[in-house]
């Protein structure tokens, strides 16, 4: 159900899943060759018609909580949702997964990493301290944003510690959008690791606090507020670019590398792209300000999947590398992410690899092609 985000319920007492969402699966197939996991081991109980089917028989009471086929699944998966836009029946499986590790996850079975992550997310005042300490308390404006604005730019949780140019330039980028002081956290990474109700809650507590269109950074936190809060209150920074670009086209100029037009390539965000529809946005501003090549692998998982490359590092690697030597392969000078998970594990392992080319998100490389077209004045 690619580009859509359905209402979303709850299960019954005594139920894990929502039936409806079950019923739903046809066990049809087309979601295998479209399975990163399937196509790691070929086995059927790594694909998303397996895990459903595992899910039934949980569902059913036919297999014990406690098997070990369920704990491993439930955690081997990506969750990256690549089996939704290829599925005829429109099965909801990002939402699936999130009840199947609410129940499998619960109370000290979650992971000890998953728990400190969504700790810190979850804890207004500890994302204050990481701004503060890594810089990104410079991209922020008076609380309460702007007067009279109904548009919010909203910076990720880690980003705003981990990546501040990325907060920094995404906030030059749009200057009418008001950046609010105190954004705190949008629930995503909790609804990812088996915390779905406290990522709800979060969202709906976000949307509160932002009572309007809320425009963010992050692939990832997008789809998961389009879920909670609805498709019309949420945009992608890549939307957003799309509109204003064609405004001023004489905004932007070229990213050169060594007197040539630079050439770069784009890694999907899974959940942006699965779940929300949102991939030609990206690659026409790119197309706008360099020779723009697309990888074979664009819109598959790159192994981030949020927590998944800290929970998995290995099974995340297995998933990176086939990529990483596309990119190279590609003679690229930038790889471009709309999501800082992405960012994160492409910089990692280009790094590691020691190669040349580099890992940028969105907003930064067209903040370079827009401080181009302000030398070319």
């Amino acid at each position: 159900m690619s580009g859509t985000t359905a209402a979303r319920g709850s299960a019954g007492p005594g139920q894990i899943f929502e039936p409806d969402l079950l019923s739903r699966c046809i066990s049809c197939g087309f979601c295998l060759p479209a399975c990163p996991t399937y196509a790691l081991t070929g086995d059927e109980a790594s694909s998303p018609r397996g895990r459903i089917t595992l899910m039934r028989a949980l569902q059913s009471g036919d297999l014990d909580p406690d098997d070990p086929t369920l704990r491993e699944q439930s955690s081997f998966c990506l969750g990256c949702r690549a089996c939704e836009p290829v599925c005829p029946a429109g099965v909801q499986y990002g939402r699936l997964l999130e009840q199947w590790r609410v129940h499998q996850w619960r109370g000290r079975r979650r992971p000890l990493l998953a728990r400190a992550l969504t700790l810190v997310a979850g804890q207004r005042w500890l994302l204050r301290l990481l701004g503060l300490v890594r810089g990104a308390a410079r991209t922020r404006s008076p609380a309460g944003g702007l007067p009279g604005s109904t548009r919010y730019l909203m910076l990720g949780c880690y980003e705003r510690g981990l990546f501040p140019r990325v907060s920094r330039a995404a906030r030059r980028l749009v200057p009418g959008l008001s950046v609010p002081t105190d954004q705190g956290c949008c629930g995503a990474l909790h609804a990812h690791n088996g915390d779905l109700a406290t990522g709800e809650a979060l969202a709906r507590e976000l949307g509160r606090r932002l009572p309007g269109v809320v425009v963010t950074t992050s692939g990832g936190c997008a789809a998961h507020l389009a879920g909670v809060l609805g498709r019309d209150r949420v945009r992608e920074l890549s939307e957003e670019l799309a509109v204003a670009v064609p405004r001023d086209p004489a905004g932007l100029g070229e990213v050169r590398v060594g007197g040539r037009r630079a050439r770069v390539t784009l890694q999907d965000s899974c959940h942006l792209r699965n779940g929300l529809g949102v991939w030609r946005e990206p690659r026409a501003i790119l197309e706008r300000i360099a020779d723009y090549v697309e990888l074979p692998s664009a819109a598959t998982c790159c192994g981030a999947a949020g927590t998944y490359a800290m929970l998995r590092p290995r099974d995340s690697r297995r998933i990176l590398d086939p990529k990483l030597d596309e990119i190279e392969a590609a003679g690229v000078d930038y790889v471009v992410a709309v999501n800082p998970g992405c960012l994160r594990q492409l910089r990692t392992g280009l790094r590691r690899r020691r190669s040349p080319v580099r890992a940028v998100h969105l907003a930064e490389l067209v903040e370079m092609a827009a401080r181009a077209a302000s030398a070319d004045r």
